[in-house]
């Protein structure tokens, strides 16, 4: 079994595999959401920054 299946058995002996959902891989994962709350949050404030920068205006 991947790590992408699970077996459901909903229906007795004739149960499917379904594919687990892009949003409950990505919650179970520890590792991708520390990595997602640090890149995220990096990258906003770098653009808040360099959009700050450019809005300084120019000394005569």
């Amino acid at each position: 079994m991947s790590t992408k299946e699970t077996n459901v058995n909903v229906g007795g002996a004739g149960a499917k595999s379904e594919p687990i959902p892009f949003m409950q891989r990505l919650l179970d994962s520890p590792l991708l959401l520390l990595f997602l709350g640090v890149a995220i949050p990096t990258l906003l404030y770098t653009l808040w920054g360099v959009m700050e920068v450019v809005a300084i205006p120019l000394a005569k």
